[in-house]
């Protein structure tokens, strides 16, 4: 999987493959071998080089690593390209969709709420990531195909914002 990470002011290119407890990083083309565990919810332990890091990843980016706070944005470049139409065209309905196969951990808006674009709609989580999905336009949530502990495919559609 290949991402976008934004923080510090800075891009970073960065590519994920898991294999079970696994897991393999490359960040702006630095290789990094982790063995992973999520113990509780949004509290990660990562082992590398015989070192462990416990990292809590809080609602709406914010990371805590030690006693480092980071605020970080992540982009999914297929999300993008497919965002950019959405962004591109205000009129008419949007849709959030999924990238990948993954389950609804958090609904953050109710039907006939009314949005502003880059608001926090829905949390994904797929390969134990989740992904906040912010809305593409300013707008009212018409319809919320999924609820919370909800499986879902690639490409469902989960929201649609008028």
């Amino acid at each position: 999987m290949k991402l976008i990470a934004e923080f510090d002011n800075q891009r970073h290119e960065v590519q994920i493959k898991q294999n079970g407890s696994r897991l393999s990083a490359e960040i702006d083309g630095r290789t990094y071998e982790l063995e992973t565990s999520e113990p509780e919810p949004n509290v990660y332990l990562f082992k590398h080089d015989n070192q462990i890091y416990q990292i809590y990843a809080a609602p709406h980016g914010v990371v805590n690593v030690g006693n480092h706070q980071l605020e970080i944005n992540v982009l999914d470049p297929k999300r993008l390209r497919g965002s950019i139409s959405a962004n591109a065209q205000t009129d008419g309905a949007s849709e959030i969709k999924t990238a990948m196969p993954g389950k609804v951990v958090r609904v953050l808006t109710e039907t006939g709420a009314e949005v502003k674009k880059g608001d926090g709609i829905i949390v994904v989580e797929a390969m134990k990531m989740q992904n906040e999905m912010k809305s593409p336009k300013d707008g009212i949530i018409k319809e919320i195909r999924f609820s919370e502990g909800a499986t879902v495919n690639a490409g469902d559609v989960l929201i649609v914002i008028e």
